[in-house]
């Protein structure tokens, strides 16, 4: 039979199994346009244009129903569906909000496409914030800049509708986040531990081999140790770290 392929070419060209395509022809979702003499199904190309349009909707996530109805109506508003469909149970942001050219558009996004909004984020609504970490109060000033157009998270608990809770950091943190090694200075000499930190690509190499110099000197001359000394016994600290929660 010309121009029509038999179901086990098919199922190999579209990736499916044939007992699929025997259960979408029963429920009259890509029916077959031709048999062969001996009764076998035969597909024409249009036959694999719509089975296409079927698998690509169902890879979007549509049930059966909802393809039948696009499918089998051009009225159907596909459209309406596919916004559906964009509504996440959870959106979350770490360590990142900081770094969006509109951070308070980028959440409000977030909040239209999700049900539940989790977010790790700054403070930055207390004068002299950055004095709260010595690493940016003593060797990077320039983290200061970074932050200068960042909104207050008053601002951002209101894009969102959430509440705010403050996020200790323990003296031995894995996660390895810019702050996560506030008790122990030497792993800031570390270019490994330094490079899973956006930071440093914000404030340039001169910033960043600066404070890893005077940092270095300090751990050596004892000067360090002397002016965190109030560090040594704690066991968690908040460094103005925030987690939004809607």
């Amino acid at each position: 039979m010309e121009d029509h392929w038999t179901v086990g070419h098919v199922a190999e060209l579209a990736g499916v199994s044939v007992r699929m395509l025997h259960h979408y022809d029963e429920i009259g979702l890509v029916r077959p346009s031709a048999r062969t003499a001996a009764g076998y199904r035969a597909y024409s190309a249009g036959d694999v244009e719509l089975l296409r349009e079927v698998l690509a909707y169902r890879r979007l996530g549509f049930g059966l129903r909802e393809v039948a109805e696009m499918v089998g109506d051009p009225s159907t508003d596909a459209v309406a569906h596919l916004r559906r469909l964009q509504s996440f149970d959870v959106a979350m942001a770490v360590s990142t909000v900081h770094h969006w050219g509109d951070p308070v558009a980028g959440l409000r996004e977030m909040r239209r496409v999700a049900h539940r909004v989790v977010v790790l984020t700054f403070d930055t609504d207390e004068p002299g914030w950055q004095d709260r970490f010595w690493r940016t109060r003593d060797y990077l000033p320039e983290f200061a800049a970074v932050l200068a157009e960042f909104p207050s998270l008053a601002g951002m608990v209101d894009a969102i509708g959430a509440r705010a809770e403050p996020v200790p950091i323990p003296w031995d943190c894995a996660d390895g986040l810019f702050e996560a090694y506030w008790r122990r200075p030497a792993a800031y000499l570390e270019d490994h531990v330094r490079r899973a930190m956006s930071v440093w690509t914000r404030v340039g190499p001169e910033a960043e081999q600066r404070a890893v110099r005077s940092l270095s000197d300090d751990l050596d001359s004892g000067r360090w140790a002397e002016c965190n000394s109030d560090l040594a016994d704690l066991d968690a600290a908040d460094l103005r770290l925030r987690l939004l929660i809607a």
